[in-house]
C-alpha cells in the first residue's frame, strides 16, 4: 500500500491524500481547494498530480472548502465515481460547493478560466452518497469504509479503513479535521477503531487553547468596549460553517442572561444564514449539554437584536450605517467575500475593531492583519490600518495539543506502525512529532507535497 500527499502537506490547505493499494486500488482522502499560498495557489489547484478517472472512490472527511473545494474539479477531470460522506456534510457541501462554483465563474476573465462551473458542482452532488456515522459500509470487497465523529463541525468525520491489501487486512485512519473536547454545542471527538497507519491533522498542535469557561464574558467585554465605550464598530470575520455559530450561540446566551449591551448584531453572509439552518435542523448531533439548553431555549441561533443578511443591497446599507453595531461575516481569513467590504469601510477608524477568533495563514489578508500590518491593500485599493486588532483563541474549532493527544489515546501505540502528520505549518508539525514521542508514539511522519510512502 502507499500513501501519497497532494495536500495539506506542511501546509494548512488543499487537504488531498491518496491511498494505492497492491492491486491497483485508489482512494482518494479528501478533495480540497489551496488558498493562501500565493503563486502557489493557482498551481496546486489546476494539478491533481494524478488521473481522476483512475480513483477508485472519493471519501470526505467534511465541508470546508480546504478539504472539498476541488472535488467539482476531479468530476470535470473525468471523475465518475462515488462520493462517500456524512449526511449533514452533502447538505452543508450543496451550500458551498455552489457557491464556490459562483466565485469561479465572478472571478473569471480573459485571462482566469473558472476552475469549474455550477454545472459541475451539480454533477459532483450527484455523485454523493451519505454514510451515517458508526455504521460499517463494504465500498466494495477491498475497502470497508466507518466513519467517527470529530466534532469539528456539523457532519465531520475521521475516515476509518479496513483494507483488503495483497492477501493482508489492513487498518487506516485519517482523521480530517479534529474538533475540541470542550466545544459548547457539537459532540466531543469520539474513540475510533484501532489503526495502524495514521494521517493526522496538526493545525494547533503546538500550543493549549484557552479555557472556554470565560467566553461568553470576555466576549461581551469586547463588545462593552468597542461599540458602547469607543462608538465603534467590532468586524468578527468568521467562517460560515462552524465558527458563526458558535459566535451566534455566545451572543445568544448573553442576550438571554441580559448582559449583551443594546447593540445591533448583524449576520452578513447568505452562506452563514443558510448553514445556520441546517445546525437548526440537525440537532440529534449536539451534545448532552447543549440538548438540555435547547429545553429551554428551542433557538439559540437567534434573539430580538441580531439580523440576518443574504441581499447585496441590504449588505451595502451596513456600510452606510454610522451608529456601533457587531458584524460577523466571512470569510474567516479575510480572503474573499462581504467581510472585505466592511473592512475597507472600517479599518481605517480608531474606534473600530476586529475581533479574530481562527487560523489565519500568514499570507492572507487576515495574517497581515493579525501581524500588525499598516497598511494592506483590499479589492485594489490602498487602506490604512487603525482599527484595533483583537484576538479570542477560544472560538477555534481545531483541537490544540492536548485536544489531538486525547483523541489519539483510545490507540494501542505498540499496534501504530506509521502516523504523519498533515495539515498544519511545519514548526508547528516539528513541535508536535517531539511532543508525541515523549508521550510514547513513534515512527512519526511529517510528509513533504507530492512525497509517497509505502507502507
Amino acid at each position: 500500500m502507499t500513501i501519497s500527499f497532494y495536500g495539506a502537506a506542511q501546509t494548512v490547505t488543499g487537504s488531498k491524500h491518496l491511498v494505492t493499494l497492491e492491486n491497483g486500488k485508489r482512494i482518494l482522502l479528501d478533495c480540497g481547494l489551496t488558498q493562501g499560498m500565493g503563486d502557489k495557489t493557482e498551481e496546486r489547484n489546476r494539478s491533481f498530480d494524478f488521473e481522476p478517472e483512475n480513483l477508485t472512490c472519493l471519501i470526505l472527511s467534511h465541508a470546508h472548502i480546504d478539504h472539498s473545494g476541488l472535488i467539482p474539479l476531479l468530476v470535470r477531470e473525468g471523475y465518475t465515481g462515488p462520493i462517500y460522506a456524512t449526511p449533514p456534510t452533502l447538505e452543508l457541501c450543496k451550500l458551498l460547493l455552489m457557491d464556490s462554483a459562483r466565485i469561479q465563474g465572478s472571478n473569471g476573465n480573459g485571462n482566469t478560466t473558472p476552475l469549474y462551473t455550477e454545472e459541475d458542482a451539480e454533477q459532483a452532488l450527484q455523485q454523493f452518497v451519505t454514510v451515517p456515522y458508526d455504521e460499517p459500509y463494504q465500498i466494495d470487497e477491498d475497502i470497508e469504509l466507518l466513519f467517527t465523529d470529530t466534532g469539528h463541525v456539523l457532519g465531520s468525520a475521521a475516515i476509518n479503513l479496513r483494507l483488503q491489501d495483497d492477501g493482508k487486512e489492513r487498518t487506516l485512519c485519517f482523521s480530517g479535521d479534529i474538533g475540541r473536547f470542550a466545544n459548547r454545542i457539537l459532540n466531543p471527538p469520539q474513540a475510533f477503531p484501532q489503526a495502524e497507519i495514521i494521517i493526522c491533522e496538526s493545525t494547533y498542535g503546538n500550543r493549549v487553547h484557552d479555557s472556554l469557561e470565560n467566553t461568553e464574558e470576555r466576549l461581551q467585554k469586547i463588545v462593552q468596549e468597542v461599540c458602547v465605550e469607543r462608538q465603534g464598530k467590532l468586524l468578527i470575520p468568521a467562517f460560515s460553517i462552524g465558527r458563526t455559530q458558535e459566535l451566534i450561540y455566545s451572543l445568544n446566551y448573553l442576550a438571554e442572561e441580559g448582559r449583551l449591551p443594546d447593540v445591533k448584531v448583524f449576520v452578513d453572509s447568505p452562506l452563514s444564514v443558510y448553514a445556520t439552518d441546517i445546525m437548526r435542523d440537525n440537532p440529534q448531533y449536539f451534545r448532552d449539554t447543549m440538548q438540555e439548553y435547547l429545553k429551554d431555549d428551542p433557538d439559540p441561533f437567534g434573539f430580538p437584536q441580531l439580523t440576518y443578511i443574504t441581499e447585496v443591497d441590504d449588505s451595502k446599507e451596513l456600510n452606510k450605517i454610522d451608529e456601533p453595531c457587531v458584524i460577523i461575516s466571512s470569510s474567516g481569513m479575510m480572503e474573499a467575500g462581504r467581510i472585505q467590504h466592511h473592512l475597507k469601510t472600517n479599518l481605517s477608524d480608531p474606534n473600530s475593531a476586529v475581533l479574530i477568533t481562527g487560523y489565519c495563514e500568514p499570507s492572507t489578508l487576515g495574517g497581515k492583519l493579525m501581524n500588525g500590518a499598516e497598511k494592506v491593500y483590499i479589492m485594489g485599493d490602498e487602506v490604512e490600518v487603525k482599527a484595533e486588532m483583537m484576538i479570542m483563541k477560544e472560538y477555534s474549532a481545531h483541537a490544540d495539543y492536548g485536544d489531538i493527544a486525547k483523541f489519539l489515546h483510545c490507540q494501542d501505540k505498540e499496534k501504530i506502525q506509521r502516523i504523519f502528520l498533515v495539515h498544519g505549518e511545519k514548526s508547528v508539525m516539528n513541535q508536535l512529532k517531539e511532543d508525541l514521542s515523549e508521550l510514547g508514539y513513534g515512527n512519526i511522519e511529517i510528509p513533504e507535497f507530492r512525497l509517497s510512502y509505502v507502507v
